[in-house]
C-alpha cells in the first residue's frame, strides 16, 4: 500500500512510502486485540483498593441485646456487615491485576490494530520533525496544518525527541510515543495515527 508523505506545513510532498502488507494489511484478529487491550488496562491498575471487614472495625464487642425474647433477630456484634456502621462483607483487598501474554500474540494484536487503521484511512505519514525548542504553539501549529485540531492523535516517532514530546505534553488530545513503545490500546484509542517516516522501519522490524 502506497501512501503520501506530508510535511510539517500539512502539504503533501513528492515522496511516497510503501506500507508493509505483513504489518498494515493483514486480516485483523479481534480476539488478539481484546486480550492485549485487556492486559494493558489490567496492568495499569494500582490494585490498592481496601475496605475494612468486621475484624478491622473499631467498636465494642458487647452483645447488643439479649438472645431471646425481644421478638427480633439475634444480634451479637455492632461490627456485623449487616448493620449500619459495620464492616464490609467480602470487601475488596489489595491485589495485583497483572497477567502475561505471549509475545507473538501481542505482535499480532498490534498488526491487527494498524491494519484496521490503514483500512479506515486512519494513518498519516509525516516527515521527521525537528523542533529547535520545546514550544507548545509550534505543535499546535503542526496539528492545525494537518487539520487534526479536534481529533485524538497518536504521534509515533522513530526515536526519542524531547522537544517534540515536551511541546505536546500540555495538549489533552495528543499522545507522543516512540516506535519501540507503541501499544495496541494507544493505536485503537486514537482517531488518527501519525507516523514519522523513521518510525516505519522500526515498527516493521519489531513486528516482523
Amino acid at each position: 500500500m502506497e501512501v503520501k508523505v506530508f510535511d510539517a506545513k500539512g502539504k503533501a510532498t513528492s515522496k511516497k512510502v510503501t506500507l508493509s502488507d505483513t504489518v498494515f494489511g493483514i486480516e485483523p484478529n479481534d480476539h488478539a486485540i481484546y486480550l492485549d487491550v485487556k492486559q494493558h488496562l489490567a496492568n495499569r491498575r494500582q490494585g490498592t483498593h481496601k475496605a475494612k471487614e468486621r475484624a478491622e472495625i473499631a467498636g465494642s464487642t458487647k452483645k447488643l441485646k439479649k438472645q431471646k425474647g425481644t421478638g427480633g433477630a439475634r444480634a451479637g456484634s455492632a461490627k456485623s456487615g449487616t448493620r449500619v456502621g459495620g464492616g464490609r462483607i467480602f470487601g475488596p483487598r489489595p491485589r495485583n491485576y497483572h497477567f502475561k501474554l505471549n509475545v507473538k500474540l501481542k505482535r499480532l494484536a498490534r498488526k491487527s490494530a494498524f491494519s484496521y487503521k490503514a483500512k479506515n484511512d486512519g494513518i498519516l505519514i509525516l516527515e521527521d520533525l525537528n523542533f529547535d525548542a520545546a514550544k507548545t504553539k509550534d505543535f499546535v501549529a503542526l496539528v492545525s496544518a494537518l487539520k487534526l485540531e479536534n481529533e485524538k492523535i497518536l504521534l509515533v516517532l522513530g526515536s526519542q525527541n524531547d522537544n517534540v514530546y515536551l511541546s505536546s505534553r500540555n495538549l489533552g488530545r495528543v499522545k507522543v510515543v516512540t516506535a519501540d513503545s507503541v501499544n495496541t490500546f494507544d493505536v485503537l484509542n486514537a482517531k488518527k495515527v501519525v507516523l514519522a517516516e523513521s518510525s516505519l522501519e522500526v515498527i516493521e522490524k519489531i513486528l516482523n
